[in-house]
């Protein structure tokens, strides 16, 4: 009884919490829970109801959002036509992309179904239905465990609540995932289609205008939209790829809106936001700011100068790496603008303020003093003990594994303890032979051994310095190296104990064996710290939401599906700037004219803008519309979600934050916090 009796009370807490009004435009809001928010939302603007939002019985828009890896898509069509961001699609364009076909410079159009391009490593997830499991989860686990024991217990019964799932029915796919530290668990049920076909993307002059130099700016003029088309068997049900396959019906797809949008106006996202942490302590962003954000923001700087010198010399090379180096990009200037962001904010000093204000509310009371009075001071001194364990996972990470050939090396090195274990005719073994041969055969494609070569040159300087010494001649451990050859490598997926013993005397293996053996040295320890702030986390959040209980608490982002909601709206990034909401075909020619490679455009797009020819896609003063922003809370992963107006009609795609905006992962901000979309009228007249 007393176990039902906290389940209950923490549910009816967050039940209260829930149901708080919102304040500004902040929160990412889980679907099922909207009934707590659907007032707020329709007196902002919103004109449709919680059922068309979110409904387990009747098609809605859900049934439109597509999770695609690390981004969002939208189907726009009932012959499952999706839009994404190109950025979002560029492996797949790169996959296809030759010398001959250019397809990232040139752009990529099919003309009839028949010409769409099957897309390998795609998948489309589709949330059928999110179910609450806090309940059957929390009172099932056993009194005053330690928190292994309760992780082991919470995954155990994961797995057979997923078990028992898919053996009732085998076409979808579950994932439980954590609320608030820990605090309450969800089901989310997915439809997961492999059968996904490129079927549009503009020139990367349009896809990608302004490259590195506009990543993460405002005023944006960037066209970052590509089409996929989702395809299933004859009955509509997931497959795999199949010529017989058809394009899938969806239960919903967004019907387009070319009004366009005005200042204030009530827009939404509906996506999958990647990761957020708006309730780490004062501890925690002093470690962001002062040793992770500048440590990894280093090592980039090194890949991407590397990377530039050798994509400027080969045009096989600008195709080989310009996926990898807009992946290296993003985060390298996102960190840059977080830090700044939080700076200004002075986001630790607020931190510190509330955790005083935090401690003397504790003092306030004596069972919560004794129940969360141990949180700051553990809190202190475990970010502070974690500093050098992540300053080697950094080192391993943003170094050692940047230096691409050491990806071969570490699956080998997984495969080879297998074998060693006597597992060579087991499932799992010839499972991982089989994934390492795929995923091998996508590597080589896409690697360049001389700018590997360098990079390990430049990058091993650090290990000697920081982490453990090195052999002396690094060209002559590549040259001797069989992972720097593709038809070497895999050569030796087929183990035996020759090339078992081959392989381990290499001298890059054996480097990259000495650091994981320093690597994995730190794991109890780290595993020791990572599970006691967990469990310093989800008791903190608890605490906080009992002190401060009329405030809007959200959880955390996780890459589920949720809803953030807003305006239209510019802002002052400093003072004496203002910025407009909106961008047009306008700015993309005054940038073009200032020279910069970043800024070329089409020259079909140049006489189009001449001629003023866009048809029923212009704004009412004549002008092109390209790009606008609004006060709606992203993340990574809302990379591609559908920007909405308050009819939940299509008016545009979400593709980035302005660069004050980055430190919105950790600390949210009205006046500054602004997602960054591009116009769906743009999207129609490129296409």
């Amino acid at each position: 009884m007393r176990r039902i009796g906290k389940i209950l009370l923490t549910l009816n807490l967050f039940t209260v919490l829930l149901c708080s009004r919102a304040k500004a435009d902040e929160g990412m809001w889980i679907p099922m829970l909207l009934k707590y928010n659907i007032e707020d939302m329709q007196k902002k603007g919103f004109r449709l109801t919680e059922e068309d939002l979110y409904s387990i019985n009747n098609s809605s828009l859900k049934d439109a959002i597509v999770n695609i890896r690390g981004c969002t898509g939208e189907i726009v069509s009932d012959r499952g036509l999706m839009l994404t961001n190109h950025h979002c699609g560029l492996n797949q364009i790169q996959y296809h992309s030759s010398v001959e076909n250019d397809y990232l410079r040139n752009g990529f159009w099919a003309d009839s179904p028949d010409e769409e391009l099957p897309s390998p490593n795609m998948e489309a997830r589709i949330v059928v239905r999110i179910d609450d499991l806090t309940s059957e989860i929390l009172g099932k686990l056993s009194e005053n465990i330690d928190e292994s024991e309760r992780t082991r217990q919470i995954d155990s019964l994961k797995e057979q609540i997923i078990s028992g799932l898919e053996l009732e029915n085998k076409l979808y796919a579950y994932s439980i995932s954590e609320m608030f530290g820990g605090n309450m668990f969800l089901l989310f049920t997915y439809e997961v289609f492999k059968d996904v076909r490129l079927v549009g993307a503009p020139p990367s002059d349009i896809g990608k205008f302004g490259h590195e130099t506009d990543n993460w700016i405002w005023p944006r003029h960037t066209g970052d939209f590509c089409m996929f088309r989702i395809y299933a068997d004859r009955d509509n049900k997931p497959a795999t790829y199949s010529s017989d396959n058809v394009p899938y019906r969806p239960k919903y797809h967004f019907k387009i809106s070319l009004d366009g949008v005005g200042e204030g106006d009530f827009t939404f996202i509906y996506g999958f936001p990647g990761r957020t942490n708006e309730y780490v302590p004062s501890y925690a962003l002093e470690n962001v700011v002062n040793e992770t954000n500048p440590r990894r923001i280093g090592f980039r700087t090194i890949r991407l100068n590397l990377m530039k010198e050798f994509m400027d010399q080969d045009d096989n090379v600008r195709i080989q790496y310009t996926a990898k180096r807009a992946s290296v990009a993003n985060s390298w200037k996102r960190w840059q603008g977080e830090s700044l962001g939080l700076g200004r904010l002075d986001a630790v000093g607020k931190k510190k303020e509330f955790e005083r204000r935090f401690a003397g509310w504790l003092n306030e009371n004596d069972v919560s003093k004794k129940r969360y009075g141990h949180l700051l001071p553990e809190f202190q001194q475990l970010y502070s003990e974690i500093i050098p364990y992540n300053k080697m996972l950094d080192y391993y990470n943003e170094a050692l594994m940047a230096v691409e050939i050491f990806t071969p090396i570490a699956s080998f090195y997984s495969l080879i303890s297998m074998y060693e274990k006597g597992m060579k005719d087991s499932t799992d073994y010839m499972s991982k032979q089989k994934e390492l041969k795929a995923a091998l055969e996508l590597f080589y494609k896409n690697y360049h051994l001389p700018y590997d070569v360098k990079l390990f040159e430049t990058i091993i300087k650090e290990f000697e310095n920081n982490v453990i010494p090195a052999d002396a001649d690094m060209k002559a451990l590549f040259a001797e190296c069989p992972f720097s050859n593709m038809l070497l490598t895999m050569d030796l997926i087929d183990l035996d104990d020759d090339k078992a013993k081959a392989i381990k005397s290499d001298a890059m293996y054996r480097f990259y064996s000495s650091v994981f053996e320093e690597y994995d040295k730190i794991q109890p320890d780290l595993k020791r710290i990572n599970g006691r702030l967990a469990v310093l986390q989800r008791e903190y959040i608890a605490a906080v939401m009992k002190m401060d209980s009329g405030r809007i608490f959200y959880p955390d982002a996780n890459s589920t599906l949720r809803v953030a909601y807003g305006k239209v709206a510019g802002f002052r990034p400093v003072d004496g700037v203002i910025y407009d909401y909106y961008t047009t075909l306008d700015g993309v020619m005054e940038k073009n004219s200032l020279g910069n490679k970043d800024y070329q455009v089409p020259e079909r797009l140049i006489t189009l803008w001449k001629n003023r020819d866009y048809g029923r896609y212009a704004r009412k003063d004549g002008t092109m519309p390209v790009a606008f922003i609004a006060t709606n809370h992203t993340t990574g992963g809302n990379s591609g979600s559908p920007l909405l107006n308050a009819k939940g009609e299509l008016v545009g795609l979400n593709f980035d934050r302005c660069w004050e905006s980055t430190m919105s992962d950790y600390m949210f901000d009205p006046d500054y916090c602004r997602n960054i979309s591009v116009d769906i009228r743009y999207v129609l007249f490129i296409i």
